[in-house]
């Protein structure tokens, strides 16, 4: 099991993430990135494309 974390302090809402996780498990919700599901797939795109390191995938 993979769970993404979003640091809300790093994130600057470009959306990235978002449209980079191949299972749209994240959404831009008040101009900051949320996980919205819990279907990750450990495939760390979104920690790739985010500029700011806002994005942790973690395995459990």
């Amino acid at each position: 099991m993979f769970v993404v974390t979003i640091d809300a302090e790093k994130c600057t809402g470009c959306g990235e993430c978002v449209d980079n996780c191949p299972v749209s498990i994240l959404e831009l919700v008040d101009g900051k990135a949320e996980v919205v599901g819990d279907d990750c797939m450990g495939c760390e795109s979104c920690v790739e494309v985010c500029s700011t390191g806002a994005v942790t995938v973690q395995e459990f």
